[in-house]
């Protein structure tokens, strides 16, 4: 018996072995698997990140060569243009700075620049048609009510905190200049 108990002891033994080679060799395969997968993930990211900046020079050059073969209407659709005859009109895309307030008092997120394509609806509802017919130079006050479920909060003249939903804000905004 104590031959056979031996024997069997090898034999647990020899097969634990192998078992302990065979998850050894799977951990290497995982960790060389993952070196292969962020290396292949670096090349496309690589790869893609240049045709992007292909994809910009080669948008560069056709602005420069339109610039070069016709300056005015490279300028007319390509450049801000502050010139205080102009007058804003749907379609145009306006530089514009703005100041919001609700009862007076500035809110978070109301006052900044902006370049705003007049129609595009990105701003809240009657924001932009209010500028229409407008010049460069001049300042425009703005009235609009924030539509029902806008997230935005302001604080009131006691320093609660309230939601700009439904509520009624005033922008003072100065339109810089205008690219058609």
């Amino acid at each position: 018996m104590n031959k056979e108990n031996k024997k069997m002891a090898q034999e647990r033994r020899a097969q634990e072995r192998k078992k302990k080679a065979r998850r050894a060799m799977i951990q290497k395969i995982a960790f060389a698997l993952c070196i292969v997968v962020v290396i292949v993930g670096i090349i496309i990211y690589g790869a893609l990140d240049s045709k992007k900046q292909k994809a910009q020079e080669d948008t560069a050059a056709d602005t420069t060569t339109e610039t070069t073969t016709d300056t005015t209407a490279a300028q007319t659709s390509s450049e801000m243009q502050t010139d205080e005859d102009l007058i804003v009109q749907e379609g145009d895309v306006v530089a514009i700075d703005y100041v919001g307030t609700v009862d007076g008092i500035a809110f978070d997120g109301g006052t900044g620049s902006y370049e705003l394509e007049i129609g595009s609806h990105s701003f809240i509802d009657d924001f932009e048609e209010q500028l229409i017919g407008h010049h460069v130079g001049e300042t425009v006050d703005v009235e609009v009510t924030f539509p029902d479920g806008y997230k935005g909060t302001y604080q009131d003249a006691a320093r609660e905190s309230r939601s700009l939903s439904g509520t009624d804000a005033d922008f003072s905004v100065t339109i810089n200049g205008i690219k058609r």
